[in-house]
């Protein structure tokens, strides 16, 4: 997977664009045969992999609009923070969204036919005059182009008094959680009036607040077990059968601070923006400021596997600092077999680590590059002044340009890149003997 690749077929977009139109948040559903994402207007474009390998848009729909809440006189925007799939169960499709306040649960189905010949009304839908009625039939079933509907069908509200930073799907296909700041509640799928608090980390006095809550995902086999990460660096598993508030985790994973390196800026940079479990359930991967780590669910103290992804910024943190750039949020990825991890970086970079190989690779999701039809080479980000031609000075990299939003397929290797209004994927080729190739990268349409 760490081999060069290709991107092609990127519809070309306009250099203006608005706020509106940045992607928040990209997901793969369970199979990979669906890819959703959501922007900062609210809005969520599913894509779908057709026969021949691409991805084309399959439904947009408006999820979120914005809101004023009167009581706090807080305007509540309608970003999409997080997108989470359901397993499927029928040929619908199901997902939920959120933003600051409000998670909706959609059904995304299909539609090709029609029902003709009511006796209570007409083609149009109205009411006939019951008087003209004077026969029955029975209606029958008619061909129409396919319709690809989005319909809300339940509504979550009102349960938090913060911004909702995560949801996740619990394995028994029956509960979610979605968690703020400062709690995390459980919700049932059929019950949008009542969920039940989990976690409180909120103090008496808020003035003794220390943490916050930053992201929390169900464990993907075992229903009652859950993960969340805070912004002191620690990551805190929890069982839901040992007591039903969980404010006293089972497990807590937290690296010792080396003294020699602790500065003002340590616990910001520590600060966990993201946790996922790997698809064996064994381990965590998280994802600070500065590095992924990943953890084995069975040692506590140290986790098995650090990743630089750009240790060259340690030189620029009050830079950042003064950009608010040192705040940015990085998500991070498995692939299929858990054999190879990806997290994003500034100047529209993104990074593999080969966990068995320690070999790593930093490529670029640029749209110049897949107008060329060109193969990505690999990039290097140097420090000092002795680089090669192609390498790129760590002075002249544009914090603008950040892979916050990444994605892996489940099974295969395609990956799915959020920069900014654009979204990138690239598939790995095979060979016909099986060995890879010099990958050929498709790119669906970006919104």
């Amino acid at each position: 997977m760490l081999s060069p690749v290709l991107c092609s077929d990127l519809a070309a977009l306009e250099p203006e664009y608005t706020e509106a139109d940045v992607i928040s948040t990209v997901e793969f559903n369970q199979t990979g045969e669906f890819l959703a994402t959501g922007d900062k207007g609210g809005r969520v474009v599913i894509f779908q992999r057709e026969p021949q390998g691409e991805y084309n848009v399959y439904s947009t729909f408006q999820s979120h609009e914005p809101e004023f809440d009167y009581l706090k006189s807080l305007e509540i925007e309608e970003k999409i923070n997080k997108i989470r799939w359901l397993p499927p169960h029928n040929p619908a499709h199901f997902l939920l969204s959120t933003n600051d306040k409000t998670v909706k649960l959609w059904k995304v189905s299909e539609r090709d036919k029609r029902a003709e010949g009511y006796n209570l009304r007409d083609e149009e839908g109205r009411l006939k005059d019951l008087s003209t009625v004077t026969t029955l039939q029975v209606p029958v079933l008619r061909p129409m182009d396919l319709l690809v509907e989005a319909t809300p069908r339940r509504v979550f509200a009102n349960a938090h008094a913060y911004h909702i930073n995560s949801i996740s799907v619990n394995s028994d296909c029956e509960t979610y959680l979605s968690a703020d700041d400062l709690r995390i509640n459980l919700w049932h799928l059929s019950i949008t009036d009542r969920s039940f608090n989990i976690v409180d980390l909120k103090p008496e006095n808020m003035e003794d607040l220390s943490e916050v809550i930053t992201v929390a995902e169900f464990h993907p086999h075992h229903c009652h077990l859950l993960a969340f990460s805070s912004s002191t660096g620690t990551t805190r598993l929890c069982d839901m059968r040992a007591r039903a508030l969980c404010d006293q985790h089972a497990k807590l994973y937290e690296e010792a601070v080396d003294p020699a390196r602790r500065s003002f800026f340590s616990e910001i940079v520590s600060s966990v923006s993201d946790v996922k479990f790997s698809h064996s359930g064994r381990y965590l991967l998280t994802r600070d400021y500065l590095t992924a780590k990943v953890w084995d669910l069975n040692m506590e103290n140290k986790p098995v596997e650090t990743y630089q992804v750009h240790d060259y910024l340690r030189t620029k943190l009050f830079s950042l600092y003064e950009s608010d750039c040192i705040f940015d949020k990085f998500e991070c990825a498995w692939n299929g077999t858990d054999s190879v991890i990806m997290t994003g970086a500034y100047n529209n970079y993104f990074r593999m680590f080969d966990r068995a190989s320690r070999r790593d690779v930093t490529l670029e999701a640029s749209r110049e590059m897949c107008k060329r039809r060109a193969v990505l080479q690999p990039r290097r980000v140097c420090v000092g002044k002795k680089r090669k031609e192609t390498d790129v000075s760590v002075d002249s990299l544009d914090f603008r340009k950040k892979i916050l939003h990444t994605a892996w397929h489940p099974k295969e290797n395609i990956i799915a890149i959020a920069a900014s209004n654009n979204l990138y994927i690239f598939q790995d080729r095979l060979t016909a003997n099986g060995h890879h190739n010099t990958p050929e990268i498709q790119s669906a349409p970006p919104k």
